[in-house]
């Protein structure tokens, strides 16, 4: 532990030859300024405060960097990796993760809300027989079609496909493939077919 300790000051040392103390001090004090006035802006425009990266990333810009469709945004607390493509106007909450290690599609005009994760890999089998064995990661695409509405804090597992106009209420846990125009939800998570 001390060694660790002596060898961060020995690179702290060495970045103060190009970064002064007081340089850091003042960047610090420009990025509370900066912090406290998009706070207010956004507070007097929509009433709400969030984490300050997305008081300064752009979501739409975001979105399109990313490859995603025209109109669709994307928070900055979100996290994205692997092969992910998403249509055009979707919104993507803050806090969602969209894993796409085994390839997810997401369709137009979706909504992933708040605190969603998106899986399309699973380690279950790797953990529970040891890592020293030779198995890999399961990974299984997800698909998610057009119109689909995903609830907050929902998770979507691996290998599921969600069909178009389909519903999956908050805090669910979808490990089976939901069938077009489906709402799939409410407290033990069982699946209703309505017509709308």
């Amino acid at each position: 532990m001390y060694r660790k300790r002596q060898s961060r000051i020995g690179a702290l040392n060495s970045v103060e030859t190009f970064v002064t103390v007081e340089r850091v001090n003042q960047v610090l004090e420009e990025l509370r300024a900066l912090l406290e006035y998009q706070h207010a802006l956004v507070d007097l425009s929509s009433q709400r405060s969030l984490p300050f990266g997305d008081y300064i990333v752009d979501r739409w810009e975001k979105a399109k960097i990313l490859g995603f469709g025209d109109g669709t945004s994307i928070y900055d607390s979100s996290l994205v990796f692997g092969q992910v493509s998403v249509g055009k106007e979707t919104w993507i909450g803050p806090f969602s993760l969209l894993d796409g290690s085994g390839g997810l599609a997401i369709g137009n005009n979706c909504t992933i809300s708040a605190g969603v994760k998106i899986y399309t890999h699973d380690t279950e089998h790797w953990v529970v027989y040891g890592a020293d064995n030779e198995l890999e990661p399961v990974c299984c695409a997800v698909t998610i079609h057009d119109n689909v509405y995903i609830g907050p804090n929902a998770v979507i597992k691996a290998g599921v496909t969600i069909g178009a106009g389909a519903i999956v209420e908050a805090n669910c846990v979808v490990d089976k493939s939901i069938e077009r125009g489906v709402r799939y939800g409410f407290t033990s998570c069982s699946m209703c077919q309505c017509k709308r």
